[in-house]
C-alpha cells in the first residue's frame, strides 16, 4: 500500500533533485529514502525519478503522480486542522510566511499585541520571497502568508488588512531633502536604488512611477532593502521604503529625511493568502484583523 511518507520523500526528491539533500529535509539516512522511493515505484509499477551520478530527472509520468502527490498532501493538511480547529481562537500553531520587506517592519509592532491576547498561541515565521510562499501555501507547507499586492494570487483566498504608500529616503543635507513629495522625474535623477529581481517593492515601485526594470540595474541588485537604506544614509542615492518601515527607520538613523512619493497612493496593498479549503479562515481572519487595529494606532499616534 502507498504511504503518505513514500509520497513526502518523492515530493522532498522533487524539490531538490537530489536524493541526499532530499533524505536530509525528510530527516532519515539516504538509503532509507531510496528503499522508500523504490517501493513507490514498485507499488505504482511506474518509474517516477529517472537518476544517476550526476543528476535526478521526472519522468513525463512522473510529474503527473508528484501534482496529484502535493495535492494529496494539501488535502491532508487541511482535513488535519479542521479536525483540530475547534471554538477557540488561535488555540494550534500557525506558521504564516512574510515577504522581507513586510517582516522587519510589521512583526515588532504586532506581536507583543498578538502574545498579550493570546499568549498560548503558537506563531512559526518563514520569511520569503513572495512566489516561493505562494508555492509553500499552495502545497500545504505554510497555513498562510502575507504578501504586497498587486501580485498574481489565483486559485488562492486573499484577505486584505492594510494599504500604504512608499517614501523615499535622504541624509537631511541632501539637495532634494526639503521637498515636500517627491515625483517619478525628481527620482530618476536621484540615484534611485531598487531591490533585484522577485521582490515585489521593485516591481509595486516600477509600476507606480512608470520606470522600466532596465533603467535601474545596480550593483545592489542582491542586497537587503536595510543595505539600501543604509547606502541611502550614506548618500550614495535613495531607495524606497513602505510606510510601515517609516517609524523603525527614523528611530534607528536621526540624520534623514522621509519624502512621501508625489504619485496617487496607496502603492500597495497587505494582505494575507490562504487556499480556497483552507479550514482555519477564522484564524486568518482574526489576526488580520488584529494586525490592522495596531497599525492604524501606529499610524494615528505619528
Amino acid at each position: 500500500m502507498i504511504t503518505l511518507r513514500q509520497l513526502e520523500f518523492a515530493i522532498a526528491v522533487a524539490k531538490h533533485r537530489h536524493f541526499k539533500r532530499a533524505a536530509e529535509d525528510c530527516n532519515i539516512s539516504q538509503s532509507a529514502l531510496s528503499l522508500g522511493i523504490a517501493e513507490l515505484e514498485k507499488q505504482l509499477d511506474t518509474q517516477i525519478f529517472e537518476r544517476n551520478n550526476k543528476q535526478v530527472l521526472i519522468t513525463p509520468i512522473g510529474e503527473d503522480i508528484l501534482i496529484r502527490a502535493r495535492r494529496v498532501f494539501s488535502e491532508i493538511n487541511d482535513l488535519t486542522t479542521r479536525a483540530q480547529s475547534h471554538q477557540t481562537p488561535l488555540a494550534y500553531p500557525m506558521t504564516v510566511g512574510i515577504i522581507p520587506t513586510i517582516a522587519p517592519y510589521l512583526l515588532p509592532k504586532v506581536l507583543p499585541p498578538l502574545k498579550a491576547q493570546y499568549p498560548d498561541f503558537h506563531l512559526t515565521v518563514v520569511e520569503r520571497q513572495t512566489e516561493r510562499l505562494l508555492e509553500q501555501v499552495r502545497y500545504g507547507h505554510i497555513d498562510t502568508a502575507i504578501i504586497a499586492l498587486p501580485y498574481p494570487v489565483d486559485g488562492l483566498h486573499t484577505f486584505e488588512f492594510w494599504q500604504e504608500s512608499f517614501y523615499a529616503i535622504f541624509p537631511s543635507d541632501a539637495p532634494l531633502a526639503t521637498l515636500n513629495t517627491i515625483s517619478s522625474d525628481e527620482l530618476s535623477g536621484a540615484n534611485l536604488m531598487l531591490l533585484g529581481e522577485g521582490h515585489c517593492l521593485t516591481d509595486h515601485a516600477l509600476s507606480v512611477c512608470a520606470f522600466e526594470r532596465d533603467d535601474f540595474k545596480s550593483s545592489f541588485a542582491d542586497a537587503s532593502l536595510n543595505t539600501l537604506i543604509q547606502m541611502a544614509i550614506a548618500g550614495m542615492g535613495t531607495t524606497l521604503i513602505p510606510e510601515m518601515a517609516l517609524q523603525q527607520v527614523h528611530h534607528q538613523n536621526d540624520d534623514l529625511v522621509t519624502i512621501p512619493l508625489a504619485e496617487k497612493g496607496p502603492h500597495r496593498r497587505i494582505a494575507f493568502v490562504t487556499r480556497l479549503n483552507y479550514a482555519r479562515v477564522d484564524d486568518v481572519n482574526l489576526l488580520g484583523n488584529l494586525f490592522k487595529q495596531v497599525l492604524q494606532a501606529a499610524q494615528d499616534a505619528g
